[in-house]
């Protein structure tokens, strides 16, 4: 019978070694399942930051992408406008000769005056304006235009003849010019108030 009881005990105490070996072992299967979901949290996080990291470096460089390419058509365009007129120096100083060619040959026209203009000097003014031309260069028309500060420069006001003429160009002193559509110079008038 002694060996029956012991028996027994012996089972009680297994069980309960058992019971606390479980509980134990379900305390340590608790613990690393936390450690787990822990980790899986901190690996979620990181994650999540790695994206947030990513995106903004995508946002940066899509910016950086558009402003160099809006850098290069800028300078591509400033490069078109420069060669356009990089012959606006030598062509504006050859303006005052066109003046003086234009003055000359309305003064040959006149009929009131003996000077004439030979054929050889018309010949040299033709080409002269056409070679200009060929360049950009174009002749404004003021006289009989309203007057714009932007295209014309006023030298003095005078009575208007008529109503119709008044805050119009009465006569232009000196013509204006533009190369290709870009002002080189405006036009020296006399204005009608």
């Amino acid at each position: 019978m002694l060996d029956k009881l012991k028996k027994m005990v012996k089972k009680e105490t297994s069980a309960e070694e058992e019971e606390v070996l479980n509980t134990e072992e379900g305390t340590e299967k608790k613990k690393k399942k936390s450690k787990r979901k822990s980790k899986t949290d901190k690996l979620q996080e990181e994650i999540d930051e790695l994206t947030l990291q990513v995106n903004e470096s995508k946002d940066k460089y899509l910016r950086l992408f558009a402003e160099f390419d809006n850098y290069k058509k800028r300078t591509l365009k400033e490069k078109i406008e420069y060669m356009k007129t990089a012959s606006a120096g030598a062509i504006t100083a050859m303006l005052p000769v066109l003046d003086d060619f234009d003055r000359a040959k309305k003064s040959a026209d006149d009929d009131a005056t003996d000077e004439y203009f030979t054929e050889g000097v018309q010949m040299i003014y033709n080409k002269i304006f056409t070679v200009l031309k060929n360049q950009g260069l174009e002749a404004m028309e003021s006289t009989g235009e309203p007057f714009d500060p932007e295209l014309h420069e006023a030298i003095t006001e005078i009575p208007a003849p008529s109503e119709e003429m008044k805050g119009k160009v009465i006569d232009t002193v000196e013509k204006g010019y533009t190369l290709k559509d870009k002002i080189i110079r405006h036009a020296k008038v006399v204005v009608g108030k």
